[in-house]
């Protein structure tokens, strides 16, 4: 049985991506308050495999956990993609005139705007998870309170729901990433099946220094799916480079890492994966 630690509760958006990547095997889930809380049981415990939220098509990257990904030493195994739903639910005994409150994470408010916006005599509340919302509503029986989570939240917890597909943009997708401990990555994927990579480095302050670095990549046909630029703190004008590159061959790639190395500052590979 897989461990694996997400942020949020059962229900939530990082539960129901942990249950598709790991669809054809039982997984024990470790609730976490906060990203921080995932990274410190991989921590305790190698076994625990984490599934955290990196970006989204709308909201966009999640900047803090580039950060703790880096520093946490943990490497990148897999990837998934989400389909991101919302619906607005309630208590069984609540209804649209007896709503006036819909608490909900903020990037799924944010999602929601239009459907917020055509009902101002609602309160927009920020809570700390979507399936969160919804739990707290059904247990504390808050009457006059509605959640925005996923539809499999609002039956989990008992919830009616008033409207389902609220989401603005209907090809709203978020991207998550599976981490886990170096020394148990090789259980977790083939390596010689990779055909993604993610790295993290800094440059030289010097003219032209990441257009260099561009170059070799496309020399080696290697493909850059994304780039995440982070100020280096306390180092004015520096940056962090968070690039993603996909490939063909994992020689040509391996030789692309040789070719930039000299190039760049603390080169780090935070993990080779299957897109």
């Amino acid at each position: 049985m897989r461990r694996v630690a997400i942020q949020g509760e059962m229900g939530s958006f990082h539960d129901i991506a942990a249950h598709e990547y790991f669809r054809s095997e039982q997984i024990q889930l470790i609730c976490c308050s906060t990203f921080e809380e995932v990274f410190e049981n991989i921590k305790r415990d190698s076994t625990v495999i984490g599934m955290l939220a990196i970006e989204n098509t709308i909201a966009g990257s999640l900047l803090h956990n580039y950060d703790l990904m880096r520093s946490s030493g943990t490497t990148i195994v897999g990837e998934h993609k989400l389909h991101i739903q919302h619906c607005i639910c309630c208590l069984p005994d609540d209804d649209w005139a007896t709503v006036t409150e819909v608490h909900s994470h903020p990037v799924a408010l944010m999602q929601c705007r239009g459907f917020l916006a055509n009902h101002p005599d609602m309160k927009a509340v920020e809570a700390e998870d979507t399936a969160g919302a919804a739990q707290y509503i059904s247990s504390h029986g808050c009457r006059g309170w509605a959640a925005i989570c996923h539809p499999d939240a609002a039956r989990m917890y008992g919830l009616k729901v008033l409207e389902d597909h609220i989401e603005d943009n209907k090809h709203n997708f978020t991207r998550f990433l599976v981490v886990s401990n170096p020394r148990k990555a090789d259980f977790l994927r083939p390596l010689e099946k990779s055909d993604k990579a993610s790295l993290v480095f800094s440059l030289p302050h010097a003219e032209g220094s990441l257009s260099k670095v561009l170059t070799i990549l496309s020399f080696y046909d290697i493909n850059l799916t994304k780039i995440q630029s982070l100020p280096i703190i306390g180092h004015e004008w520096e940056y962090l480079f968070y690039v993603d590159v996909t490939f063909s061959s994992l020689t040509r790639y391996r030789q692309s890492i040789d070719a930039i190395i000299p190039l760049t500052s603390e080169l780090k590979i935070l993990g080779e994966y299957q897109e």
